[in-house]
Order: structure tokens, then C-alpha cells, then sequence
């Protein structure tokens, strides 16, 4: 009998919560444009405003600081993008450890960019930051700063109490990539000092393609898609109070127990310093979120790994899932200055996971690291 699949990659795509699954078939049942002004319209757009209400709720916004998006990355790109041509920015700031979204949309404004880089545990250097913001004054340039908070890969969460403070009473503009913080930390967007934040629906349990960009109303002409005035007018295009219904209930229903989840991975990562002295465990010194391992262990390749685990009925990444499905050295570990980052395997786990789970795939490992010598070899040859 075929042992059911694990999945341990929740920092890719979590899986569909029933609250959220049960909300978007349930919108789907409505016909209509939810710009339409007859009552089947209406009913739309009450589904699309319950749902903003909710995400904003789980982000500590106000619901007309939700801007609904078709992905994050979308928001992202809206940010960076509209964001450097509303604040008439010179220059924008990025971290060496980012998302490749963000890096992209960086490139794809046409301004310099300068780059932060990471310390040895993947915190973002806030010495360098506050060099570049003396530097952007002296120069009398504005500055986009976008930094991610916590990292999708290492699970780190970065000093966003301290990004804050020296970035927020200055005359620059700051976006958070708060993807991976949304549910886990506590955004507070309202009453904090980022300008933007990007959230997503499928890395809490909604369904994929759709997304939300959290903006304060000074920022509102940050826009990307002009479109026909949907999102009072800061992004075109017909929303879909499906995808908007299932964010919206998995905000709802979001429930993360971070002591929870740091005890599943304090199991993995004990669990694989018994079976190889050796692992190094990335951004362990630093703050993390609790529920993501990314390690690696010296002759052990991600790719021949990821195959085998997968052969074997479990799901793990070597890191983000947005890279073309290429298998390799992650630049954020790289970043880092990391030994071994291209051996590296992450482990991302969510409330359904079990401690079954966990000891199947360290039994599943177990059997991958007595035969890694072999496998080292097989996949450089």
C-alpha cells in the first residue's frame, strides 16, 4: 500500500484551507461584475468587501488600505514600479537577500540600484542602510527603500522595529515584502511606518492568483495598472470575488501557533544533527519564524536529495519556487557567505503538519545521507 505523500514546502504555497476552499466555491455561484450597479453586482461587491475587510483585519490595516492584486508579485511590481514614479525616487535601496520580484522590479524601474548586503545569519546590514540614507541626503535624492521582513528561504526575520525607525521620519518612501510575515508576525500596518506592504493569499491557506498590496493613503498614486477605476482606481482589471472570498476567509481563519511550529522544526533540526554532525543550519543565530529549516550537509546535492525524497513521497524545495525551476546555489545563502549553499535544502512546514511527518522524512533523509558519498559523486559526474 502506497504511503500517502508529505508535504513540507508551505513557504511555496500552503495548502487550501475548507474555510477558504468552501468561501470561493460559494462566490463562484454568482454571476455578474462586481463594478455592475444592479443587485447581482452588489452581491459581488460584497463578497470583495467582506474579504478586504478580513485581510485588513489580519494585517493591522484599515480595509481601504487593501488593494487587491492577481499575485504578489504583482503587488510587489506595483510598489516598486508606481511606488518610484510617486515619490519621484532617484534611486532604490534593496537588500542582497530579496525576492527575485523584487530584484526584477528593481531592475525594471531604470534608476540605480543600491544594494544592502546580509550579515553571516541573512539579517539585512542596517550600518550600510544608514550609510546609503546619509548618502541619498548629501546628494539630495529620494530613496524607494524595499525590504523584505521575514526571508522566504532562511525563515529570518529581519529588525523591522529598527528598519522602521530610521526610515520611517525621513523623506523617503518604504515598502515591506511582508509575504512571508502575513499571519505569522504581527504587521500593525495601520499604525507602522512602511508606506506599502505586498501580501499573498496562497502562503496562508487561500488560493493562488491573488494578492494585496497594503497602502497608506499618501501613497495611493503608487499604481502599475490604470485600467477602468476598480480598487478606487489603483488597479485596473475586474476583481474576482472568488479568489478575494477565499483570501479573505483564510485571514479569517488563520491560526498559527508559532511555539507550535518551533517545536516540529526544533525536532527536524535535532533529528539532523543526530543523523550528520555536520549540517549547517542557516540563519540559526538569527531570529527566524519558527517554521522553516534550510540546511545543508557537506556531499549531499539538493537536487539528486530533492529527487529522492520525492521518489520517496515527500515534498521539500531548495529554497524560493518563483526561480524557474532551476536547482542550485540560492543567492540569498550566498549573500550570506554561506559554505554549502548549494547543497541546501528547506524544509517549510504549516499547522497541519505532524510529528509523523517529521519523523518520516528524517527517517527518509536518514537513508539519503548513508549513501551520500555515492550521490555526491553520481550527480558531479
Amino acid at each position: 500500500m502506497t504511503r500517502p505523500a508529505i508535504y513540507l514546502d508551505h513557504n511555496a504555497a500552503s495548502p487550501l484551507l475548507p474555510e477558504a476552499r468552501e468561501a470561493l466555491v460559494a462566490a463562484l455561484a454568482h454571476t455578474g461584475n462586481p463594478s455592475s450597479v444592479h443587485a447581482h453586482g452588489r452581491t459581488l461587491r460584497d463578497i470583495i468587501e467582506t474579504g478586504r475587510a478580513q485581510v485588513a483585519r489580519l494585517a493591522g490595516a484599515e480595509p481601504r488600505q487593501v488593494v487587491f492584486t492577481g499575485s504578489a508579485t504583482e503587488a510587489i511590481t506595483q510598489a516598486i514600479v508606481g511606488g518610484a514614479r510617486a515619490f519621484s525616487a532617484g534611486a532604490v535601496v534593496v537588500s542582497a537577500g530579496e525576492h527575485a520580484a523584487a530584484e526584477k522590479a528593481a531592475d525594471a524601474t531604470g534608476l540605480p540600484v543600491w544594494t544592502i548586503g546580509l550579515d553571516g545569519e541573512g539579517r539585512i546590514d542596517l550600518d550600510q542602510l544608514a550609510l546609503l540614507l546619509a548618502r541619498a541626503d548629501a546628494e539630495g535624492v529620494v530613496l524607494l527603500v524595499a525590504l523584505h521582513w521575514v526571508n522566504n528561504e532562511t525563515g529570518v526575520v529581519q529588525p523591522m522595529g529598527r528598519i522602521n525607525a530610521m526610515v520611517g521620519p525621513t523623506r523617503h518612501a518604504l515598502f515591506i515584502d511582508a509575504v512571508q510575515a502575513l499571519g505569522r508576525l504581527e504587521l500593525e500596518f495601520a499604525a507602522s511606518a512602511p508606506d506599502m506592504m505586498a501580501v499573498s493569499g496562497h502562503k496562508i491557506g487561500g488560493p493562488a492568483g491573488i494578492g494585496a498590496l497594503l497602502v497608506k493613503g499618501h501613497a495611493d498614486t503608487a499604481r502599475l495598472i490604470p485600467g477602468g477605476g476598480q480598487e478606487q482606481g489603483r488597479r485596473g482589471g475586474t476583481e474576482s470575488a472568488a479568489l478575494i472570498a477565499g483570501f479573505g476567509a483564510a485571514a479569517a481563519a488563520s491560526a498559527y501557533d508559532g511555539a507550535a511550529m518551533r517545536a516540529l522544526t526544533g525536532l527536524v533540526e535535532e533529528g539532523l544533527r543526530a543523523l550528520a554532525p555536520d549540517v549547517v543550519v542557516f540563519g540559526s543565530g538569527a531570529e527566524r519564524t519558527g517554521n522553516v529549516v534550510n540546511f545543508a550537509v557537506p556531499g549531499l546535492r539538493n537536487a539528486t536529495a530533492m529527487m529522492a525524497l520525492d521518489l520517496m513521497g515527500l515534498s521539500v524545495s531548495s529554497g524560493s519556487a518563483c526561480s524557474s525551476g532551476k536547482v542550485g546555489a540560492s543567492h540569498v545563502l550566498e549573500a550570506m557567505g554561506s559554505a554549502g549553499a548549494e547543497g541546501a535544502l528547506r524544509v517549510s512546514i504549516g499547522t497541519a503538519t505532524t510529528t509523523a511527518e517529521i519523523d518520516r522524512f528524517l527517517a527518509s533523509l536518514h537513508g539519503l545521507l548513508a549513501r551520500r558519498t555515492t550521490m555526491s559523486v553520481a550527480s558531479a559526474a
